[in-house]
């Protein structure tokens, strides 16, 4: 017994610790995800700056990468949407790194096209073009028919700001081919890559051949009604390239359409555009002060904006077009601007190049480290091996101990057991011996000297001779057992309670057909009878019942005997245990079993045995 109270306590004092652990971890991960999901609240709310604030409380409750990917990813889109892209690009970055470290390709494909982008708009166009390849490569053999869609079209507008047109027609050409895949139109997206086609020409001067596409595209379905945003930026095009042509017959109009539409649906930046072409379309025509009103009002809505490049196209326009003192301040912001926007952008390639580099840095520094610490843990892991292989032989060595102090307790059971069931073996075959004396011998010669006396007219005494004969036959019948190997043990108790059984006097069998009585050893077998044939008798003789009910189960390696009568019961506590009762307690110890008589005055007798099949 204290050998297993040791082994409970050591297990318990080990499990403890680790439950400790555990339930940090569990607390750190409820904490993570009752503050990243106030973090997604404060987002679908437009609130950006609560946001921000609430994904970096987040961040220290993140354990794993999975969680701390997460709080990477709604900072980078934080940055993103606040267009601070260095350090937008910083926490893509760090976020792509983790998906690849769990090996979830396909979201670091998507996080490489968001670093693409930002690298596009900070005409990185090398980095953007790397980028924009490895997020193909990783979603490739996916589904992602539009993500593929904006891939392609990007290094479209790569190659055409790069003035490469053959090279941006094929990406656009490609873009086109992966909504095809999708069963759903796609009409704002196709004419966004044919706008797209046509810059690509007008950039290079290919002007009649960018119109055409520029005409395909207002081809489509009321694209007025439906996509009025495009419908503007194709007529403004269309102008565009006909003034490069000297085409200025419908060029103003459709500037102007295109500056009313872009009005009415509050596109700020195509309102700053038409503004800008128009001031290039009056200053071409010498109508300077119209050129100016417009360039002025193009700079106005520049303000508290990030359109740096057109900002400056503005206070371009406005230093031609202004007399020489305005002029030479104009002048002057535009130097100080275009410098600035050259220096940031300068800074941006560099701190993209120095987070790669960094990275790679890091990376290196990991794999230096990595290997350290695999030798250091590889020393540490061989010395706990040897504390484990050292505790577990002690654990093994006292577990050995108790399960060899288990066995021989047991062994030792078993042959007490053993010489139990001998012991009423022997006792059985000497009751057998007596029996067999007392009916052939005994009864045989108290029979001879019987019929002697009737033959001497001595009949009194001849009576009382034939009176103690039949005593000492019964007595034979009450000392033999049946015999368990000629007749089965189920039909024996048929034949037992058919001796007992009349209308008056009914008993019930129960479970007796559900147990395989010849794997039951017959010493068992024979107390089940003769403790049924002795509970039979008491209630036939004293508790005036007319039913009996006797249920037979096996459960547990023990095998269970329960007999019930409808009989007036008794006081136990008022009542002497009769010679047959006792005998019936001694027979049920001698094979380590119990006898439970439960009985109330006019409640019936319950007589409850059960007996060990082995030990």
């Amino acid at each position: 017994m204290r050998l297993y109270f040791f082994l409970f306590i050591t297990l318990t004092t080990l499990f403890s610790f680790s439950q400790h652990d555990k339930n940090k971890v569990k607390h750190d991960s409820i904490l993570f995800s009752q503050k990243i999901n106030k973090a997604l609240f404060f987002l679908n709310s437009n609130q950006f700056d609560s946001f921000k604030k609430h994904t970096y409380f987040a961040l220290p409750f993140a354990k794993s990468s999975k969680e701390i990917e997460k709080c990477h990813f709604f900072l980078a889109y934080y940055y993103n949407h606040k267009h601070i892209s260095d350090s937008a690009y910083h926490y893509y970055h760090a976020s792509k790194n983790l998906l690849l470290k769990i090996g979830d390709t396909l979201t670091a494909g998507r996080r490489l096209a968001d670093i693409a982008d930002i690298q596009y708009r900070a005409n990185d166009y090398l980095g953007s073009e790397i980028n924009t390849i490895l997020a193909l490569k990783y979603i490739e053999n996916s589904k992602l028919s539009l993500k593929k869609y904006s891939l392609y079209n990007l290094l479209g507008n790569i190659y055409c700001d790069r003035k490469e047109p053959e090279e941006a027609l094929k990406y656009y050409d490609l873009s086109i081919t992966f909504l095809s895949q999708k069963q759903k139109k796609h009409d704002l997206e196709i004419i966004r890559v044919i706008n797209n086609k046509g810059l690509a020409l007008q950039r290079v001067n290919r002007n009649k051949e960018a119109i055409k596409y520029f005409k395909k595209g207002l081809k489509y379905d009321s694209i007025q009604q439906k996509y009025p945003k495009q419908y503007a930026l194709l007529i403004e095009n269309i102008a565009w390239s006909n003034f490069s042509l000297k085409n200025y017959r419908n060029v103003l109009n459709q500037y102007n359409e295109a500056l009313k539409i872009n009005t009415s649906i509050k596109d700020l930046l195509g309102i700053i555009r038409n503004h800008i072409n128009i001031s290039h379309f009056h200053k071409e025509n010498n109508n300077l002060s119209k050129a100016k009103e417009h360039a002025k009002n193009a700079l106005g809505l520049t303000q508290n904006t990030h359109f740096e490049k057109e900002e400056l196209l503005a206070l371009e326009l406005l230093a031609e077009l202004s007399p020489k003192k305005e002029s030479i301040k104009y002048l002057k912001e535009y130097t100080e601007k275009k410098d600035r926007a050259i220096q940031k952008e300068r800074v941006l390639k560099n701190q993209f190049a120095k987070v790669r580099y960094e990275t790679e840095k890091k990376e290196k520094e990991n794999t230096i480290l990595k290997t350290d610490n695999e030798k250091k843990q590889a020393e540490i892991t061989y010395q706990k091996q040897q504390k484990t292989i050292g505790w577990l032989a002690a654990f093994i060595g006292i577990l050995l101990f108790g399960l060899s102090i288990s066995f021989f307790s047991l062994r030792r059971r078993k042959l007490i057991y053993q010489a139990q069931l001998q012991k009423i073996e022997a006792r059985e075959h000497e009751r057998q011996q007596i029996a067999k004396s007392l009916h052939d011998e005994v009864a045989g010669d108290l029979r001879l000297i019987h019929q002697k006396l009737e033959g001497s007219n001595l009949l009194e005494e001849a009576q009382k001779l034939n009176t103690v004969k039949d005593n000492v036959r019964n007595l034979s019948h009450q000392l033999s057992s049946v015999s368990f190997d000629k007749v089965p043990f189920k039909d024996q108790i048929i034949n037992l309670v058919s001796d007992y059984f009349t209308l008056d006097f009914r008993i019930k069998v129960n479970g007796v057909n559900d147990i395989e009585w010849t794997k039951i050893n017959n010493s068992i077998k024979r107390l089940l009878y003769l403790s049924i044939r002795e509970c039979i008798q008491n209630t036939q003789k004293h508790a005036e019942a007319n039913l009996i009910t006797i249920d037979f189960s096996v459960h547990k390696k023990s095998v269970f005997l329960n007999i019930t009568d409808n009989g007036k019961g008794f006081d136990i506590n008022n009542s002497k245990k009769g010679i047959g009762l006792h005998n019936m307690q001694e027979r049920v110890e001698e094979l380590n079993g119990t006898l439970t008589i439960e009985s109330e005055v006019g409640k019936g007798t319950k007589t409850h045995i059960q007996i060990p099949l082995n030990v």
